[in-house]
Parts: C-alpha cells; sequence; structure tokens
C-alpha cells in the first residue's frame, strides 16, 4: 500500500456559537478518488476549505509528502499543487472562458505589458481538447448554461496540473454525457498519479469511480471504507446515524374528488407543446424527462414566471388568469425554484425575514411598519416544526446547509398557505439525510390534502415519490405512468420524439376529467 499522498489530522474548527470540526482527519494517496461524504453540516466543506486555504484550522496538522505544510491561503494552496472546484460556481461572466481560466495567470507578450491573447486561447482550447467539450475559448462565460459554466470551472483546476483536486459535486448541473467525459478525464488524471477528493451524494457516481469512501457525521470523522466492498445501506447509516425508511407513500383515493390544479393545452413555443394534466388534493406527481425535455418550463408557465402562448389554468375547477407570479401566489399556487438560491432564497437576509418574505402584509400595521415580534414568533414556529437547523431565526440564510436552505423555502410557501406546490429539483445538491427528511416533508404535505408536482432528474427519487409520473419529451407530455412502474418504462417515453404517445392513458392523465 502507497503511503498517503495527504495527510489531516486532528483538525478543528470552530465558528462563534458552532463547532464545525472536531478531531477531523482525511488521507489521500496518489493516483486514488477518494469519496468524501457526510449529511449537510457534516463538516465536509469545511474540512476543504481549510486544506484550500480558504479557512484556518484551530488546531490539527496537514502533511504533503509527509512533510508538514501550512496552507495560509488559496494561493498557497495552488503552490503547493492543490486545487478545488467549488459546488458554487466562482466565475466572471463578463470575462471570457479562457480569461476566467487563467485569470491572475494570463500570458504575456515579450518586451510587453499586453496579454497574448493568442496563447491565452491557443492553452484554453488545449485543455478542452482534454476534456473533449467542443467550447470556443472566445465565448463570455456569462453566455454558457450552468452545465457549461461548470466544465470551466473543472478545466480551470486542470490548469494548475494540481496534485491534490477537490471536486464539489461536480456533476450536479452535467448531463449524461457531460458526466461520461468528466469520469474519463478523472480515469486520465488518476493514471497521472493525481490524488481527486469527490464529495458527492449520488451513490451511483461514487460506485462506479470512488476507491474509499470517508463519512464524516456533525464535524467528525466516523470511518473510511473501501468503496467497492461496502453496502450502500451501511455507507448511509453511518452517515445519518440510523436506517432511513424507504417506504412508498399510499395513494390518496379518488373519491369523485376534483383536481385541486388542472392544466389544459399550454403552449409557449417549442419549449411547451399542448401538455395538459391534472393533480388531485393528497397526490404526488412526479415530472421526469431528459434535460431540456420542458419540464422546468411547465412548471416556471404555471406560475406565471414566463408567458403562456395559449391553454388554460384551473385551480379547483376555476379558470385563472395567471400573468405574473403574483397572480399564481393568490391563487394558492408556490413554486420552489431548482435555483433556490437566486430564485427562492434572499440568502443575505435571515431566516425569519425569508419565512415571512411572500406574506409581509400579516405582519404590517396599519401605519405600514413590521410587526417583528410576530414575524419571529411565526419563523421559530415553522423551524420547530421543520426541523430547521439554525442557531435562530436570524441567522443568514446563506450560512445554512442546503438541505435548510430549502426546508426555509418550503415554510415560506407553508405560510402563505399554497394548496398546490411546485418542486422542481427539491434535493439537488442536498445528502442522503437531508433527502429523507424532505421525502417525508413532502408525503405529510400530500397527507394534509395539497397538490404536489416534483421534477427531478433522479428517476430513483421521481419512482420512490410519485403516486403518478407524467414524462416529458421535447415540450410534450409523452406519457403518464402509474406508481411502480419501471425506469425503462419512464426512459422509453422520455425519448419519444414526435406525437404524445398512446401510453398517456387521458383518464390517468387528466385526473379523470378531459
Amino acid at each position: 500500500m502507497s503511503a498517503p499522498l495527504l495527510q489531516m489530522d486532528g483538525i478543528d474548527k470552530s465558528f462563534p456559537g458552532v463547532r464545525a470540526l472536531h478531531q477531523a482527519r482525511f488521507d489521500l494517496r496518489a493516483g486514488e478518488v477518494h469519496a468524501l461524504m457526510g449529511e449537510n453540516g457534516a463538516g465536509k466543506s469545511t474540512l476543504m476549505k481549510i486544506l484550500s486555504g480558504i479557512y484556518q484550522p484551530d488546531a490539527g496538522e496537514i502533511r504533503l509528502d509527509n512533510k508538514p505544510v501550512q496552507v495560509p491561503s488559496p494561493r498557497a494552496a495552488q503552490d503547493l499543487g492543490i486545487a478545488i472546484i467549488h459546488q458554487e460556481l466562482n466565475l466572471m461572466p463578463d470575462l471570457s472562458a479562457a480569461e476566467n481560466i487563467f485569470i491572475g495567470r494570463e500570458p504575456r507578450k515579450r518586451l510587453s505589458f499586453f496579454t497574448d491573447d493568442a496563447k491565452l486561447n491557443a492553452d484554453a482550447a488545449a485543455i478542452f481538447e482534454t476534456m473533449h467539450l467542443k467550447l470556443d475559448p472566445r465565448t463570455p462565460v456569462g453566455t454558457l448554461s450552468i452545465a457549461k459554466q461548470q466544465m470551466v470551472e473543472i478545466a480551470k483546476a486542470l490548469s494548475f496540473r494540481s496534485r491534490v483536486l477537490v471536486m464539489d459535486e461536480p456533476t450536479a448541473a452535467l448531463n449524461d454525457a457531460e458526466i461520461a467525459d468528466l469520469f474519463a478525464i478523472i480515469a486520465r488524471l488518476k493514471a497521472e498519479g493525481v490524488g481527486i477528493v469527490y464529495i458527492s451524494h449520488k451513490m451511483d457516481e461514487l460506485k462506479r469511480i470512488a476507491d474509499r469512501v470517508t463519512v464524516m457525521r456533525d464535524g467528525e470523522y466516523v470511518a473510511t471504507v473501501p468503496m467497492a466492498e461496502t453496502p450502500v445501506e451501511r455507507i448511509i447509516a453511518m452517515m445519518v446515524g440510523r436506517a432511513l425508511s424507504d417506504e412508498r407513500p399510499p395513494a390518496p383515493e379518488e373519491n369523485g374528488r376534483e383536481p385541486l390544479l388542472e392544466v389544459r393545452a399550454l403552449n409557449r413555443g417549442a419549449a411547451i407543446r399542448d401538455v395538459s394534466f391534472a393533480v388531485r388534493p393528497g397526490e404526488i406527481l412526479g415530472f421526469a424527462g431528459l434535460m431540456g425535455a420542458g419540464r422546468t418550463e411547465v412548471a416556471r408557465a404555471i406560475f406565471g414566471a414566463d408567458p403562456l402562448d395559449s391553454g388554460a389554468i384551473l385551480v379547483r375547477g376555476k379558470e385563472i388568469a395567471i400573468r405574473r407570479p403574483q397572480d399564481a401566489v393568490r391563487a394558492g399556487i408556490g413554486y420552489l425554484s431548482e435555483d433556490r438560491k437566486h430564485f427562492g432564497l434572499a440568502t443575505g437576509m435571515d431566516v425569519r425575514d425569508n419565512v415571512a418574505m411572500a406574506s409581509l402584509s400579516r405582519f404590517t400595521t396599519p401605519g405600514g411598519f413590521l410587526r417583528e415580534g410576530a414575524m419571529s414568533e411565526t419563523a421559530k414556529r415553522y423551524i420547530a416544526q421543520l426541523a430547521i437547523k439554525t442557531p435562530s431565526d436570524r441567522q443568514e440564510a446563506r450560512l445554512l446547509s442546503g438541505g435548510n436552505q430549502q426546508k426555509v423555502v418550503i415554510a415560506k410557501w407553508l405560510l402563505r398557505d399554497c394548496e398546490v406546490l411546485i418542486f422542481d429539483e427539491p434535493t439537488r445538491g442536498i445528502d442522503v439525510g437531508a433527502k429523507a427528511e424532505i421525502y417525508k416533508l413532502l408525503n405529510a404535505l400530500a397527507a394534509e390534502g395539497r397538490a404536489i408536482i416534483v421534477i427531478s432528474s433522479e428517476l430513483p427519487e421521481v419512482l420512490r415519490l410519485s403516486h403518478r409520473i407524467a414524462v416529458m419529451c421535447e415540450g410534450r407530455l409523452t406519457g403518464v405512468l402509474p406508481a411502480g412502474a419501471s425506469q425503462d418504462e419512464i426512459m422509453r417515453l422520455a425519448t419519444q420524439r414526435g406525437e404524445t404517445s398512446g401510453d398517456t392513458r387521458p383518464s390517468a392523465a387528466m385526473g379523470g376529467r378531459r
């Protein structure tokens, strides 16, 4: 067995009121992929921020090639051959892809202060070629999709020729083809002796590429085990300290109940083409499909974020004119965007203000002043009800873990008493323990008689949650399947281009109505 390339031992780190790490440890060998796992808030990101020089440890030692090293800054980490690809993109939108990759390290022309743009672009193009990425290095990053921006971040890290590469949820915004390219890059880096720390909640990915896995819980080291020999159930139990239930929610009884939400023949250019469906009280309707299938576009149109060309939206059988999100909220529809940090939360504001944001009229006096005591009391009630982990209702939302941020957004819409809730990628970037809590919450909301729509790119998630599964392809609803459908059935409909499938079964798709 080779000696570790990297060792971190006895790492402690505290923030005001929070002990983030206690005697944490981690090691990495050259030429391996070592997965780092744990629930949100377990300390994974804090440990890696210490390794990359963003935070300084209160105690502990870092050794590289068995020699103690100090990492006082991100630049020092880069000089040591340590690079990190953050889950949150850190790019400048107005600069080109090449300029983002080599920012601060731009090649210069001889005897000149001017940047050698030709070499800059050629060097970036060479990295893209090794990644099998078709991208003009001169393209402004702000015009790229999130997936392409993620690939630029990866290219930036590769440009340092690092010996230690930390990847934090690198596939969150990538499609299957891009993930395959990334895994090919990882295999090449392993062969070159690069040690890779891979942070992900996707067990199927880790089973494919990880050699070992280290589990953390509550800021402490739990165990390191070989990935190939360890059952997924054991890893999950180590992460959460308990076994997780995998019960399917009971299907609601129809009893002739009218749909809470019904949409008829929605159209919006090529993105939405003649989409009709309905959701009954107590039902979770899952939406599946490949990237670009039109699922998010349907959700945004229902919520009034994007205009429709034609179609009707009915709530409790009554047609509602929804031209903007305020109309949808007044009709009792809440939408939790897949990008909660940009469209769901005001991350610089505290938990209390985020919870009250959509219902400020309830907390405003006739004179126009806010009843802050009532806001705090309400926020604390939802913090307890949803088990939001936060020091107080005055904690800034940006400091919460992903799962707890999602719960704050849910609390906002529960306070608004929305009967129809649309969840777009509700567990993206959330660990398995927090996922289980979100699943439990969704089932509880359905049990209260709300109509729930869940859009997810993870087929196991759709199958686990849904009473029925609507499948889309290229803007069309190609079929609606019952609970218990197979992944093969879903993928067949998700790749069925052209006219709507005969498997749509109108009575099921429309909740018993035309």
